[in-house]
């Protein structure tokens, strides 16, 4: 075989090797160790968001999950997330209802935390305040209050 034949094939081969690598950047896992849950009282719910214009508004999530609560600490895994920068927000459903209740002034009723560990100041965090990036394969810790 000459050079030349090997070309085609070299080019091939490089291309392959590129989708490769383009692939598991758009492949990332975020692992979110929950701290403080209860294993009686609901599932853990997860919001990401991609952009503070999105922030805290679910339909504007680009991925969310949910983990049945499994003693103190809870463990869910996002899967499948491209690089870049993310917030999250999180709380135990405690009466399995399906969403966040809050009181009249809409403080929360449910032990909720953000990524970073994030607080907000008689509110929630800024979407600045609790933004991670993801590059690889990262674990978080997430404290409920």
């Amino acid at each position: 075989m000459t050079a030349l034949n090997l070309l085609p094939a070299a080019r091939a081969l490089a291309l392959a090797g590129a989708c490769l690598a383009l692939g598991n950047a758009y492949a990332l896992d975020l692992t979110v160790e929950v701290n403080n849950t209860k294993a009686d009282k609901g599932p853990v719910l997860a919001a990401v968001y991609g952009s503070a214009d999105g922030w805290l508004k679910f339909s504007k999530a680009v991925q969310s999950g949910m983990a049945p609560a499994s003693g103190a600490k809870t463990v869910l895994v996002l899967r499948d997330l491209p690089a870049g920068s993310y917030a999250l927000s999180l709380y135990q459903d405690e009466n399995g209802n399906g969403k966040l209740d809050t009181n009249l002034v809409g403080m929360p009723q449910e032990r909720t935390g953000f990524s970073r560990d994030a607080q907000g100041n008689m509110g929630p965090p800024r979407f600045q305040d609790a933004a991670i990036e993801l590059q690889q394969d990262t674990t978080i810790t997430i404290q409920l209050r």
